[in-house]
């Protein structure tokens, strides 16, 4: 399968992000000086492109299509395991099993989620995916329905299955997401109780839940916070990201009737814990 992505040369690859955000990037690559953001299809790649060469005509911008295998192989090279709190999330090729099924922590984490990569964030490697990992567990999970919207490569609903929460579910409208899902679950046996399906945030009905994860856009977060609240269980929490500062109090108004539990910030990223 090949992919459309965009080479853009000489530009911060968090400022691209949000230079062509409504043009809705999949994930993104960065070498030396190389950043290479990946897009679900051709014709919003080539929409992005045309946004940063009006915004900065003076950088090298090439648009191609990659092969999945070719990306995870590149990945492999400077993928490694990292730790956010008591997760630790790992490629494949990083992660140490015993002989029975269950995952070896890598120190000083007690629990590791093995996730492979793929055209999707949440690797744990971006800093919107660890900002809802360290919200995962400023919560108390367990007995709780976590429901991640938007799940990408599933690894918030494995890691708050592995925080104790009772069962998750995870909920994409790509259904190559969905597949990168199921494989990633496949990777990290013993952990049961997690489900995935292909679902439209905006036309599916959604199960109700005690902790809804959402780490979107700010755009999509703000056209959804009714929803999301709406589908929350009584005194449910809502954790966000994949918002950008600029864009905080807009998404804060957004999703007025919860009070902000939790707030954190990272390389202009944000995530927030909304509780009603």
């Amino acid at each position: 399968m090949k992919y459309p992505a965009l080479d853009v040369d000489g530009l911060d690859s968090d400022f691209l992000l949000a230079l062509v955000d409504d043009c809705a990037p999949s994930a993104v690559d960065t070498h030396e000086s190389v950043v290479t953001i990946y897009f679900p299809d051709a014709a919003r790649r080539d929409r992005a492109r045309d946004v940063v060469t009006r915004a900065h005509p003076q950088v090298r911008v090439e648009a191609r299509d990659v092969d999945d295998e070719d990306w995870a192989r590149r990945s492999q090279d400077n993928l490694t395991a990292i730790a956010v709190g008591r997760i630790t999330i790992a490629p494949p090729w990083a992660a140490d099993f015993h002989s029975s099924p269950n995952p070896k922590p890598l120190a000083p984490s007690p629990f590791t989620v093995v996730i492979a990569p793929s055209m999707g964030f949440g690797t744990g490697h971006h800093a919107s995916t660890r900002l809802c990992l360290q919200a995962l567990q400023e919560l108390t999970l367990t007995g709780l329905q976590v429901l991640d919207v938007g799940t990408g490569s599933g690894v918030l609903a494995i890691a708050a299955r592995m925080l104790g929460a009772d069962a998750a579910i995870g909920i994409d409208d790509d259904p190559d997401a969905i597949h990168a899902a199921l494989e990633n679950l496949a990777h990290n046996p013993g952990v049961a109780q997690v489900r995935f399906e292909v679902a439209d945030l905006r036309t599916s009905p959604l199960p109700g839940a005690d902790v809804i994860t959402a780490n979107l856009t700010g755009a999509l977060l703000i056209r959804s916070a009714g929803l999301l609240l709406r589908t929350l269980k009584p005194s449910g929490s809502v954790i966000v990201s994949g918002l950008q500062s600029h864009e905080r109090d807009d998404v804060v108004r957004a999703f007025a009737g919860a009070t902000v539990a939790w707030e954190a910030t990272e390389d202009e990223w944000v995530g927030i814990v909304f509780r009603l």
